[in-house]
């Protein structure tokens, strides 16, 4: 059919359409992590129970899951390490009906990772969370939970006029969005290095660098050149953020804070609206 003879609202039907599949695919997967969690966890408590009543060891782990593989051939997801992994899960998850839908929003191997790593429940659903939002791969889960980001990215003790200068919703993201500290242990610079040193190991590195600044960054690029009041500026470095809707300067310093600093920033910022 030509586009021509397409009825006026053939666009936006055909959207609709689209993200209701879209809808029903993610709760088809959420449906079937669900299915699997369930499972998991009751052979989870299955094993703890036995562990308990009459004392299985790993010989006998080892025994069930070679008779599992036998009564399912092909089956995976039942070696003697999972089957240990499913009663660990149990044993940290005793309220699991309460809150499986959570830990249904990510993989199996996403929760081993949250179960190993993290001791207290509400961090680990806050990662949960910011790994759906995000996108995150089990390496990147990893990554952030390592360098401690649930502990950095929280609201107490930082610096910032965001509410005076932001409307509600924009600033709260903002502070959402601000670390402290950041952390850059990915550059190489010597004990005497200068601000272009630094530079340019943050360009050098910049998949690392988006990674440690979190979602929503876009780089611009370096040195950016501003005209204002006939004078030249360049931004050491510029990035737009997706979520905000606005960029983001960062002039790099070696030196202790002053006064200037500020002012610089705020006359780039109003430049770059």
């Amino acid at each position: 059919m030509k586009s021509e003879l397409l009825p006026n609202d053939y666009k936006e039907t055909l959207q609709l359409i689209i993200q209701k599949i879209e809808i029903a695919q993610q709760r088809a997967v959420i449906s079937t992590n669900i299915t699997l969690l369930d499972l998991y966890w009751d052979i989870g408590n299955i094993i703890l129970n036995k562990k308990k009543e009459q004392g299985w060891g790993a010989k006998v782990i080892d025994t069930l899951s070679n008779d599992i593989a036998i009564a399912f051939p092909g089956t995976k997801g039942y070696s003697s390490r999972n089957l240990k992994y499913m009663s660990q899960f149990a044993k940290t998850y005793s309220n699991y009906l309460d809150i499986k839908g959570e830990l249904s929003k990510v993989s199996w191997s996403h929760n081993l990772v949250l179960m190993s790593k993290i001791k207290n429940e509400n961090e680990r659903i806050w990662y949960i969370n910011e790994t759906i939002k995000n996108g995150w791969a089990r390496d990147v889960l990893i990554h952030q939970i390592e360098y401690g980001l649930y502990d950095r990215a929280s609201t107490e003790e930082k610096t910032h006029n965001f509410p005076k200068t932001l409307p509600p919703v924009q600033s709260e993201l903002a502070v959402q969005t601000l670390k402290d500290p950041y952390i850059f242990d990915f550059l190489t610079l010597s004990k005497q290095y200068k601000e272009k040193d630094l530079e340019d190991q943050l360009v050098k590195h910049i998949t690392q660098f988006l990674l440690e600044l979190g979602a929503g960054f876009a780089f611009v690029g370096r040195q950016y050149h501003l005209e204002i009041g006939g004078d030249d500026y360049y931004i050491d470095l510029l990035f737009y953020h997706l979520k905000l809707k606005c960029y983001v300067v960062i002039e790099l310093k070696t030196v202790e804070f002053q006064p200037e600093f500020a002012r610089k920033i705020k006359l780039l910022s109003i430049s770059c609206r």
